[in-house]
């Protein structure tokens, strides 16, 4: 099957609208006040996460390779792995999927987002946020959290120890979970710009009550930091590759 670049863009606009419908759809579930899941912990989001990455992948990947991610297409065309004419498409698609997906899980829970009591609580379920507000040291967290998920993609599938294709969703997802299990409770774990841009936009225009703001100040932080992370990780990988391959 040829896929056209409408159809990729197509693939990753719903891709990662499910992503965040099941990514926002579990901190709801964990974290607001009437749902049946508060308290749930943060293993279950992070579970919940990997799992909505994985759902996500295997009903798009075949379309437009499931990136989800604008990091990870930034990284990916930085490295060459990936056509630049294509980045900016994929990006518009996976923003939009993310206010979409984020909308979709508002929805779900409108009855128990409205009796929420803690603006701060209605916040937190759509985007990320620091348990210590130290901008330099938040910035590294995302940075390292991305690097380790770039590095663990692009070493998924590789060389003689490499899984099989159809395989790969499922161990990105277990990826997903490790990293926020290693390194979300600092910051949450964007690792991803459009899952925390995308899901503040959406707490931005959604007519949520006694919302508060959408922290704008942090929201830098998201966005900026994985796609440094996303760089830097694919270009661990392919110098620890150069280093190996002239070693033997």
């Amino acid at each position: 099957m040829v896929c056209t670049s409408m159809s990729m863009y197509v693939g990753e606009f719903v891709g990662t609208a499910l992503l965040l419908l099941l990514g926002n759809g579990t901190n709801m579930t964990c974290s607001l006040k009437h749902s049946y899941g508060k308290g749930a912990g943060w293993i279950t989001i992070t579970f919940g996460w990997g799992f909505a990455v994985m759902i996500a992948a295997y009903a798009t990947g075949w379309v437009s390779g499931a990136h989800l991610n604008p990091a990870l297409t930034i990284g990916l065309a930085m490295s060459g792995r990936f056509a630049w004419s294509l980045v900016p498409g994929y990006i518009i698609a996976q923003t939009l999927g993310g206010i979409v997906g984020a909308t979709l899980a508002y929805l779900v829970y409108k009855v128990q987002m409205d009796a929420e009591p803690e603006a701060g609580v209605k916040l937190g379920v759509f985007s990320t946020g620091p348990s210590i507000d130290a901008p330099l040291w938040n910035v590294v967290t995302e940075i390292i959290g991305t690097a380790i998920l770039v590095v663990g993609i692009l070493a998924i599938g590789y060389g003689e120890v490499g899984i099989q294709p159809g395989n790969g969703p499922f161990i990105v997802g277990l990826l997903v979970v490790l990293v926020g299990i290693a390194t979300g409770g600092a910051t949450g774990y964007a690792i991803n710009p459009a899952r925390d841009l995308g899901p503040r936009i959406a707490h931005a225009i959604l007519p949520i009550k006694g919302k508060g703001d959408s922290n704008w100040k942090y929201a830098w932080v998201p966005v900026v930091a994985p796609i440094i992370g996303a760089i830097l990780g694919a270009f661990i990988f392919d110098t620890f590759l150069s280093i190996v391959c002239v070693a033997i």
